[in-house]
């Protein structure tokens, strides 16, 4: 191994030597501008260098703790040392040849490992894509083939992807889908359950019966081929629903022939402290979205279903040309034996304990955290105008970019743009996740006051 190959060793330490963003970074943001569409976002424009477990290191050589893991994405933590090696070795051996035309081992292998792993003990078979937009797509083509309808039925704050059909899947306008029209058709939305903004007294199973009952009077159940669902919402504030929820649909879609889909591309591979957010449940989908963690960074993403509907697809009615692209899979073995080594659903568990310690202590001191939710390691607060229910999006703008000064990465999200959510590595040390956040819980408090 040259110099040039040897691993960089990050120490797991918040260390800032300039003001972030830094000069070289604030540099090539300048750059960018003449070089990147405006349409790309960036939340927080420090430009990284390296990474190692929960720390990045920015072009100005900054240490930053990562309580955001790409989206979700390096839920095994960034250049792990069994993953690298995967895939170092499988580069060197071929990048590509599509696996329709010349297949290859890994494919395989990461369909029977999701095809063990997702909910259910029934005979499962998978098919592997790039991108969770990708996968969501694909399980609606498999939902309208295998049932013969074509309805496809979402619920208000739900985020599954960019493209022309996922944006009709997508509740929010903005950025997302304004000016991007027309839509595909034959999609239709229902309330899902908010306890937070949900009436006091309304259980689980009334959130439910409030969805079935619009599906049923303005869709029509023999028209609905399919009810998508996050188990908890991502992009749309990390709504967790109230109990009973999910598995009342569920069952509403096993007595009517709808199938049943569920996307676990944020929540899936031990974010929410079990290798999917439905075995906490107890629900089984028909079919399954994954992505996200399932690579440690590289795209890859699936659908992994009941055998009989996935089956029922003509030979070519599914892939793609990098579908499953065999670095991809390398880097997924490896990142699903290094989850089963660590117990990260265990860790993940560890985590939320904590997180949802110290942001329930945070809402206990000021009144404008209006609600604290999450599972495992996928935590959030929900801002809001003291004593009311009115989303504060400036405020919890103003709170993560103090964080990203301060040196930590914290993402925001929700359809009123006023959630702060938390998504750390799986891999990171309880002294660096009780740093990140302190700095939170100062920033917090230095924006709010006595609010």
């Amino acid at each position: 191994m040259t110099q040039t190959d040897a691993p960089r060793i990050v120490a797991q330490e918040r260390h800032l030597v300039t003001e972030v963003p830094g000069p070289r970074s604030r540099a090539l943001h300048a750059r960018r501008a003449g070089a990147v569409a405006v349409g790309v976002s960036t939340s927080f424009p420090v430009y990284i260098e390296s990474g190692s477990g929960a720390v990045l290191v920015d072009v100005d050589g900054n240490s930053l703790i990562d309580l955001g893991s790409g989206i979700a994405v390096t839920g095994v933590g960034h250049a792990a040392d069994s993953v690298v090696a995967a895939v170092r070795e499988q580069v060197g051996r071929f990048s590509h040849t599509c696996f329709m035309v010349t297949p290859y081992e890994g494919y395989v292998a990461v369909c029977e490992e999701l095809n063990t792993l997702t909910p259910g003990d029934g005979a499962k078979v998978s098919a592997l894509f790039n991108s969770g937009a990708e996968a969501v797509e694909n399980a609606v083509k498999i939902a309208r083939h295998a049932t013969g309808r074509q309805a496809v039925v979402v619920f208000d704050h739900a985020y599954h992807g960019r493209t022309n059909l996922t944006m009709a899947l997508t509740a929010k306008d903005m950025p997302y889908k304004h000016g991007f029209g027309p839509f595909a058709p034959e999609v239709y939305r229902v309330p899902v359950s908010y306890p937070f903004r949900d009436p006091d007294a309304m259980t689980g199973q009334d959130a439910a019966d409030r969805a079935t009952v619009l599906i049923e009077t303005q869709v029509g159940i023999d028209n609905v081929a399919c009810v998508l669902i996050e188990p908890i919402q991502g992009e749309g504030g990390f709504i967790v629903p109230a109990p009973g929820f999910l598995e009342a649909v569920a069952t509403w879609c096993a007595a009517h022939g709808v199938l049943f889909v569920v996307d676990e591309i944020q929540t899936g591979f031990c974010r929410t402290g079990d290798w999917f957010a439905c075995d906490h449940h107890g629900v089984v989908p028909d079919l399954v979205t994954t992505a996200k963690g399932i690579a440690a960074g590289l795209p890859l993403a699936a659908v992994t279903g009941r055998a009989e509907i996935m089956n029922a697809v003509h030979v070519g009615g599914l892939g793609g040309t990098y579908g499953g692209n065999p670095v991809a899979c390398s880097s997924a073995l490896a990142a699903i034996a290094l989850m089963r080594q660590r117990d990260l659903a265990g860790a993940a568990r560890r985590i939320g304990d904590v997180v949802l310690d110290r942001l329930r202590a945070l809402q206990a001191d000021h009144a404008a955290i209006g609600d604290v939710r999450g599972r495992g390691a996928m935590c959030a607060i929900e801002l809001v105008r003291p004593g009311t229910t009115t989303p504060d999006p400036e405020l919890t703008g103003s709170i993560a970019r103090a964080c990203h000064a301060a040196g930590v990465v914290v993402l925001t999200c929700g359809t009123f743009g006023n959630v702060l959510r938390l998504l750390p590595p799986l891999v990171i040390g309880e002294e660096l996740l009780g740093e990140g956040l302190d700095v939170l819980s100062e920033s917090v408090d230095a924006a709010l006051g006595g609010r």
